[in-house]
């Protein structure tokens, strides 16, 4: 079957990358993706498929084979973010303020392209392959809750999904057999002092050195609290405070992540961090609130699935193009699936250098080797086949 499926994947190559293009011009955030929807569902029904809408702006669809079988779900997450896109191509977003700077056209592509090859071989197929293109992926929650409340994993058997994944070059594929994406959470943190002139700090309590101290005690929580197994890391990311250089304000706000793989150590660092605060707060008579949003679980993939994954793989990419990598810090709520039924999470190179194509994610100006589209139809169809059997 490999090269009838490889041809398959040739001869569709065109209409993805038209597709991955069309969704980079017409971007679509969480939530908002009606455009979006309303071209897969287009699209589906073109090749004589019936998808359905789900949660709202996501859409499923089973492609049902001649024979019975298990179900194999693939997942495409379908938002965009709320960046300028900055990319001097003509398919530049054409939606001010708003880019698919993640590379989730490329994905919701993809899966069009899956259908499409599916659907020409459903006669072959014995079993069932559903396809999720989900909304939201980018905003906590995610949509994949909704979109497991719409009935996208009811009777299926295992699941995959891919990222398009700038550090790894074109040609590549990255894997794990366990933990794959950590949990993201976030934290604000409110420092209620009392301001002042700045010529006379000692009628003040300065929160903005409150808050100093508070960042620099923080960032010895991971070192001083976890064991050198635990992957954990901390990081903050804004501290506002005050209008004025002269005049010592009222509060500031801090506000950070917190990435893990284990609730053991994420209960610890949060423990810390209201630890810390209580001190330092008290030692300065200052008060403090703290506010705390625990994002999606961590990517945990099934070992036995992720080698069905890594198999078909290197088959299609070539033995030593298939890396097995390190926990990545980063989130994703393809974890909800993952806690329904076994599954794996990949990572799809689509970085070159030689081209130039070497902004990361989330940047304005980040773009893919539109190869890596074809890379992926021809490793999640090869994948999905070999977990049906």
């Amino acid at each position: 079957m490999r090269k009838p499926i490889h041809e398959l994947v040739e001869a569709q190559y065109d209409f993805v990358v038209a597709m991955r293009r069309y969704f980079r011009t017409f971007p679509e955030i969480g939530g908002q993706e009606y455009g979006t929807q309303k071209k897969i569902l287009s699209e589906l029904k073109a090749i004589g498929l019936e998808p359905r809408q789900a949660a709202g702006t996501g859409v499923i669809v089973e492609i049902n084979g001649s024979k019975p079988g298990k179900t194999v779900a693939i997942r495409a997450d379908i938002d965009a973010l709320p960046i300028q896109d900055e990319i001097n191509q003509p398919y530049c977003s054409q939606h001010a303020g708003l880019c698919h700077a993640c590379g989730h056209d490329g994905h919701a592509a993809m899966l069009l392209g899956i259908a499409k090859v599916f659907k020409a071989i459903q006669a072959e197929l014995a079993g069932t392959i559903r396809l999720i293109f989900q909304p939201s992926e980018e905003q906590f929650p995610g949509g994949a809750l909704d979109m497991i409340a719409d009935g996208a994993m009811h009777g299926v058997d295992a699941v995959i999904g891919a990222h398009l994944w700038q550090p790894l070059e074109v040609g590549t594929m990255g894997i794990t057999y366990g933990p794959m994406m950590a949990s993201p959470d976030q934290f604000t943190i409110t420092v209620q002092g009392c301001g002042g002139h700045g010529s006379m700090p000692y009628q003040t309590v300065d929160p903005i050195h409150v808050g100093a101290q508070i960042v620099l005690a923080l960032k010895t929580i991971t070192g001083s609290n976890l064991s050198a197994n635990d992957l954990a890391v901390l990081s903050m990311g804004v501290f506002k405070a005050g209008d004025a250089f002269n005049i010592i304000p009222d509060s500031a706000v801090l506000q950070g992540t917190v990435r893990t793989f284990s609730q053991s150590a994420r209960e610890t660092i949060f423990a810390c961090i209201d630890r810390i605060c209580t001190g330092i707060c008290s030692a300065s008579g200052a008060t403090y609130t703290l506010e705390s949003c625990h994002g999606f679980p961590p990517v945990v993939n099934n070992p036995q699935v992720a080698g069905v994954v890594a198999t078909v793989g290197k088959e299609v990419l070539g033995e030593s193009q298939v890396v097995e990598l390190s926990p990545a810090m980063v989130g994703e709520d393809f974890a909800y699936y993952q806690q329904q039924v076994p599954g794996c999470f990949m990572f799809i190179g689509i970085g070159n250098k030689a081209k130039g194509i070497t902004y990361p994610h989330h940047h304005p100006k980040f773009d893919m080797d539109e190869q890596a589209l074809a890379h992926g139809v021809e490793v999640m169809v090869s994948a999905a086949l070999g977990l049906l059997k």
